[in-house]
């Protein structure tokens, strides 16, 4: 190559591996001389050198079901990967759905084959956040356990979020209100639960909470049967996701209940399921997109310039107002 180039071998380097301080008419002769013998560079032989794989992980704590069923999730992924992709570097996506798997990434992860994790999901006591602290891995949360490690997090306020949604619900003059709880494991689930008490103060009645491990559809199809069972009365519903709430809206429609004129509902997320909803749903905006984005912009600083990422960073969220409340 350094022949053909004409340059010496390590300048043909310092070009190949984008480093500063190269002439244009050096860099244009090493690229003349790529095009022209088919070099392809060995990755491999790379990493060994640098003791990097330029691999980060992202990790989902979600069965599959859920990760199809989710959105947020997919528009995390494209987030992430968007900001590392422009960074030269490359997404490994993970799930997490046994403790058998969570054995097998953990053991992954000590194998030295990604530089970094982003972490979605986090149950409380998660094993593998415990092992990314132990290992010194640059990493993220997207959320934040309340029993985390001193690792940087990206997030929004849920329990803010939930409370303000909740307390338009509750302008529209709606008194018997229930909630459709999901991922009570983890923050996002708690603090959402928190909010909607906080919102309903006297009006909150704990037997008009239906609590399911997931944001699924089916946790609000379920859900909201049940609801129904315990006060047939109920006149207003908050949906701990858009997912939730669209296998509620279900039900009341096929039980023959109107929306929003006998029972009002609201979401959390304005993902797809929101518009895909008939009457269209009232939710939160959060910006997932953005959240993976950020969270992988954090891994990079700790990664490539060896600077510490903040303790977390809080994006904002706004109520979108339609027509199922």
């Amino acid at each position: 190559m350094a022949a053909e180039a004409g340059i010496s071998r390590g300048t043909v380097s310092r070009v190949l591996n984008n480093e500063p301080y190269v002439s244009e008419t050096a860099r244009r002769a090493v690229e003349a001389a790529v095009a022209k013998v088919g070099y392809v560079r060995n990755a491999a032989a790379r990493n060994l050198v640098t003791q990097r794989s330029r691999a980060i992980a992202l990790i989902v704590h979600e069965p599959h079901s859920v990760v199809l069923d989710d959105p947020n999730i997919g528009n995390i992924l494209i987030g992430t990967n968007a900001v590392l992709s422009d960074a030269d570097h490359q997404l490994v996506t993970l799930m997490i759905d046994s403790q058998r798997d969570s054995d097998r990434v953990i053991e992954y992860l000590r194998g030295g084959f990604v530089d970094g994790a982003i972490i979605l999901s986090a149950r409380t006591g998660d094993p593998i956040s415990e092992a990314i602290a132990e290992l010194g891995l640059p990493a993220s949360f997207v959320g934040h356990p309340p029993d985390a490690p001193a690792i940087p997090f990206i997030g929004i306020d849920n329990r803010a979020a939930a409370e303000a949604i909740v307390e338009r619900l509750v302008a529209t003059g709606r008194r018997r209100i229930g909630m459709l709880a999901s991922g009570l494991d983890r923050d996002s689930g708690q603090d959402r639960l928190a909010g909607f008490q906080a919102a309903l103060g006297d009006l909150f009645d704990p037997a008009l909470v239906v609590r399911h491990p997931f944001y699924s559809y089916a946790a609000g199809a379920e859900g909201m049967a049940e609801l129904l069972e315990r006060d047939p009365h109920i006149d207003g519903v908050f949906a701990a996701s858009d997912a939730v709430a669209a296998g509620a809206m279900d039900v009341l429609h096929r039980q023959g209940i109107s929306i929003p004129e006998q029972v009002g509902i609201v979401g959390f997320d304005d993902s797809s399921w929101a518009i895909r909803c008939t009457p269209l749903l009232s939710t939160v905006r959060q910006p997932a997109e953005t959240l993976g984005r950020r969270a992988a912009q954090q891994v990079l600083d700790q990664l490539l310039d060896g600077g510490e990422a903040p303790d977390g960073v809080i994006l904002p969220t706004e109520i979108v107002w339609r027509a199922s409340a």
